[in-house]
């Protein structure tokens, strides 16, 4: 019997460790796309940008290109959702639907910027030194506003790592009680600001870098609605009071 036990515990030890390494691959993926992201928007460094390639028949590029955004866009909403989560955490392990999400998530981007299609035309361009600057310092803002505010609520919880070492050493990963640090005194989705500071910001705004933006934008204000109506749900007249009290993205005087 003994032997029995001290068996199950060992697999149950292993399955845990497992699921460990699983979500450790989600993150360290999830940060391969960030970092390939910045330089795919930002047309740095990367092999292959938002601009990079030649430009081919512009219909063919747009409707390739909302197709794989659409690829990304529609699963990583869809699992975001409560219902969703209630469901899925039916076939897969608990620990792991975060990291799950994270990790498919990233897999989709990624793909989205392989088959990524340039478009020509330049709808802006700013030569003028200072200019270029503050547009590439405000590019870079954008990034560092997204980053920051993740490790503000909970980096490892909101990418998966918290839940799978929690699982490891046997404790709860339950979420914490409503809070709004620093930034989101200010706005209510910092992150998102971050985002679409960034996906706007540059001295060379091609047609296929406005696509780009224009999607991410829209899929944005949709995603925030209804998570709005996710926190409303969870937290009840506590985040009712926070939204009369705080703007959604514009960083306006607060509101009494």
């Amino acid at each position: 019997m003994t032997t029995q036990t001290s068996t199950q515990q060992s697999s149950s030890t292993l399955s845990k460790r497992l699921l460990l390494v699983y979500g450790g691959i989600g993150y360290l993926l999830f940060l391969g796309a960030m970092l390939y992201g910045i330089g795919f928007v930002g047309n740095l460094v990367v092999p292959k940008s938002i601009d990079s390639g030649a430009p081919g028949p512009v219909l063919q590029a747009v409707l390739l290109d909302v197709l794989f955004f659409s690829l990304f866009a529609l699963p990583h909403s869809l699992m975001a959702r409560a219902t969703f989560k209630t469901w899925w955490t039916t076939v897969i392990p608990q620990p792991i639907e975060r990291s799950t999400y994270v990790l498919l998530a990233s897999l989709l981007f990624l793909l989205l910027f392989w088959q990524w299609r340039p478009i020509g035309g330049v709808m802006w361009q700013v030569d003028q030194p200072i200019g270029h600057a503050l547009l590439l310092g405000l590019y870079a803002l954008g990034w560092v506003v997204a980053v920051l505010s993740t490790f503000l609520m909970n980096h490892f919880e909101l990418f998966g790592l918290k839940q799978v070492y929690a699982n490891l050493v046997g404790k709860s990963a339950g979420a914490g009680g409503f809070k709004t640090p620093l930034l989101y005194q200010v706005v209510r989705h910092p992150l998102m600001v971050g985002l679409l500071i960034a996906f706007w910001a540059t001295p060379r705004m091609t047609f296929g870098h406005v696509l780009f933006a224009l999607m991410t934008t829209v899929y944005i204000v949709i995603g925030v609605h209804f998570e709005e109506r996710d926190l409303v749900q969870a937290f009840g007249e506590t985040y009712t009071t926070y939204q009369r009290q705080v703007f959604l993205f514009l960083p306006w005087p607060r509101r009494k």
